[in-house]
């Protein structure tokens, strides 16, 4: 017999997390594969950074390399350290470039730096000079002014003959600005400037398409595709259903279930007053946990824009937002749900599979990115691989 005691320290800390937050790897490893399908002749990589777009890298960079991914895009050296663990024979490339004081960790983790600038060219041919052959990468801007050499200095590069020969990029890549747009006109048009350059580098294998591009068809593959919302469950073009299996699943545990008037109001700035006799459950997500607060039911400017907010999930059916969105709570209406459907200590689900990742970020005016890498780091996680679904 036991005193109870033992049953105490057994229980699983994701059983009774005031936030919970649920990863399918199966689904993941599942994304990546049609994705690689979809990008046809070409070789799939992998975007991990912002960890994991919020997800976890370790457990995110593992799933993917054992589903077959060879190539890896991170923002920061530091998330390449950390990611080359679980990815030990992948490429990893790093889209900030290199800085002086970095080298080294560079050179012992094996990682390719993404070059973007006429200074980080600059700063890396003096590293070969000391170091010798490196692998490197060369963004180039072809429409996005954002990172990136120009189409002009990329091709003026690659015809310099005086520039030494350890310089050795192994990828030269773009990014299409409004790839999530089928029918954008700039599509074309960043297509054709970066065919110049990739022509221009015969030899070095070329990068154009991230999720969205993907979806264009294969004259946006090339070598290598760059797939990274897609990958964990997020819209990545507009106008299309989206085909990627969810991912991950975000829940709030109700706190309290209470009883309000009719014309009596509801939290900060008693902004939204109710029309009848209500019950509210109270869920213990708020702001500060990446439920944003143009979520809200009412009470930010966002409402007179996109008339509804958020809405949970919870006995089947969907139950709005009303009021404020705070820092640690959100208040569900939860009247229209039978009397005993639901008590306090059930968890709402705010996104997953019942309630799309991105239909909660449209209602926050946003994109499932945001809500994704917003995430905070109150929420109790669980990974589910294969064997487990």
């Amino acid at each position: 017999m036991t005193d109870g005691r033992d049953d105490l320290l057994q229980t699983d800390p994701f059983d009774c997390a005031p936030l919970r937050l649920t990863v399918d790897l199966a689904a993941l490893a599942d994304n990546w594969q049609d994705l690689a399908r979809r990008s046809g002749r070409a070789r799939t990589a992998a975007v991990v950074k912002a960890d994991a777009y919020g997800l976890g890298i370790e457990d995110c960079g593992l799933t993917l390399y054992e589903a077959g991914a060879r190539d890896f895009f991170v923002a920061a050296a530091s998330e390449g350290e950390t990611l080359r663990a679980y990815a030990p024979e992948a490429r990893i490339f790093v889209l900030s470039g290199i800085w002086p004081g970095q080298e080294e960790t560079f050179f012992e983790n094996d990682l390719v730096p993404v070059l973007a600038s006429e200074e980080q060219l600059a700063f890396w041919m003096s590293v070969l000079s000391e170091r010798g052959p490196y692998p490197c990468a060369l963004q180039v801007d072809t429409g996005f002014n954002r990172l990136g050499l120009s189409v002009e200095e990329a091709l003026a590069l690659a015809e310099d003959v005086s520039r030494p020969t350890s310089f050795e990029p192994v990828l030269v890549l773009s990014h299409l600005h409004s790839g999530d747009t089928q029918e954008a006109e700039s599509n074309r048009q960043q297509l054709d400037l970066f065919r110049k350059v990739s022509a221009a580098y015969e030899g070095v294998e070329a990068s154009l398409s991230a999720s969205a591009g993907i979806f264009l068809g294969p004259q946006y593959h090339f070598d290598l595709t760059r797939p990274g919302i897609a990958l964990y469950g997020g819209q990545a073009t507009s106008g299309m259903e989206n085909a990627m299996r969810p991912v991950v699943t975000a829940e709030a545990r109700i706190v309290q279930i209470r009883e309000a008037k009719a014309g009596e109001t509801v939290s900060y700035g008693g902004t939204h007053r109710l029309a009848r006799d209500s019950r509210l459950a109270i869920a213990a997500v708020g702001y500060a946990d990446g439920y944003l607060r143009n979520l809200s039911g009412s009470g930010v400017p966002l409402r007179s824009a996109v008339p509804t907010g958020a809405f949970g999930f919870i006995a089947g059916r969907q139950v709005p937002v009303v009021g404020r969105i705070t820092m640690d709570l959100t208040i569900f209406d939860v009247t229209d749900l039978p009397k005993n459907a639901i008590r306090s200590g059930d968890y709402i689900e705010l996104f997953g599979h019942n309630i799309a990742l991105d239909e909660v970020a449209a209602a926050a005016g946003t994109i499932g990115y945001e809500l994704l890498t917003s995430l905070g780091l109150r929420y109790e996680r669980r990974c589910l691989g294969e064997d487990e679904i």
